[in-house]
């Protein structure tokens, strides 16, 4: 019997260890033995968006309606309980083995032209292990005759110890946050965020949307989760096309606050309709952004 997720792409280099699955889901990272990530077991579905790419919008649009180049466009609602569309079209497709090495694997596929997304993309997602831990890089070619809306991210579990993930300390570099509405967790204004500076998380609830990042003088920017019992931690960097943050302790998922996600977002929830850091792929052209997770 094959996996739900297709064929596993092992790769393995200085202590660190990942997998990914043909679906394109980061499935499983450890370091030394550890793991860093809130995987799933192979003969499962991911739960909760847990491990997948989020292309070619993250997050939520509202009533899956917007409009681009003057016209109106309605996509499926993959989140019918808030009728929303949900963090893309690609997170249970089949994508394409294009190189595996020990250390790489890298994965494309064309995403067609379609009712909501009438544009047509090449897709190339590379992971890689190294020293420095995993890093992830996401790119998209336009194929259509028009200019098209892109955004990406992804939504990997965090794991800096055993959970509860009450006990562990979270620094979170950004200054502002989205406040949404409680019932489809719809943008609907923005607040200061004083962070988490090293502060333990408790009985804290987070699924915020989250900017103004402090970055290195490379323009990363990273958050860190540390549990201080064990003394380990697990850190997620973004670069500078990654101007967003979603943070969830998972609260409604089926495995509550066992794991931190820390998303990177190119764009806000809702950026089909507010515009706010779309990129605009013109025919043929292309656009990647990278991200990447190492231990502490």
């Amino acid at each position: 019997m094959s996996s739900p997720t297709g064929q596993q792409y092992v790769i393995a280099s200085h202590g660190y260890r990942a997998v990914i699955t043909q679906t394109g889901v980061l499935r499983q990272l450890s370091h030394d033995g550890r793991d860093l990530v809130d995987g799933f077991a192979e003969d499962a579905l991911p739960t909760a968006g847990r491990g997948q790419l989020l292309v070619p919008w993250p997050n939520r649009i509202r009533d899956g309606r917007y409009a681009f180049g003057g016209a109106a466009q309605q996509l499926a609602l993959s989140e019918p309980k808030r009728g929303n569309a949900s963090h893309g079209l690609v997170r249970w497709v089949s994508w394409t083995l294009f190189r595996h090495d020990p250390a790489l694997v890298e994965l494309r596929y064309f995403l067609p032209a379609q009712t909501g997304y009438p544009w047509a993309l090449d897709l190339a997602t590379t992971w890689q292990v190294g020293a420095g831990g995993l890093t992830v890089t996401q790119a998209a070619t336009n194929r259509s005759n028009s200019p098209a809306p892109y955004a990406s991210g992804a939504h990997p579990y965090l794991l800096a110890g055993p959970g509860p993930c009450d006990r562990w300390e979270l620094d979170l570099p950004a200054a502002t946050y989205l406040t949404v509405d409680e019932e489809r967790l719809l943008p609907n204004g923005r607040a200061s965020f004083d962070g988490a500076v090293g502060d333990r998380l408790g009985d804290t609830v987070l699924n915020h949307a989250v900017t103004d990042l402090r970055r290195d003088a490379e323009g990363r920017a990273m958050v860190c989760l540390r549990d201080p019992a064990a003394g380990t931690g697990v850190a997620l960097w973004v670069d500078a096309h990654h101007r967003w943050l979603q943070v969830y302790t998972g609260d409604d998922t089926p495995t509550p606050r066992v794991s931190v996600a820390v998303e990177p977002m190119t764009a806000p929830p809702d950026a089909f309709n507010s515009g706010e850091d779309v990129v605009v792929l013109e025919p043929g052209a292309s656009f990647s952004a990278s991200w990447g997770i190492h231990s502490l």
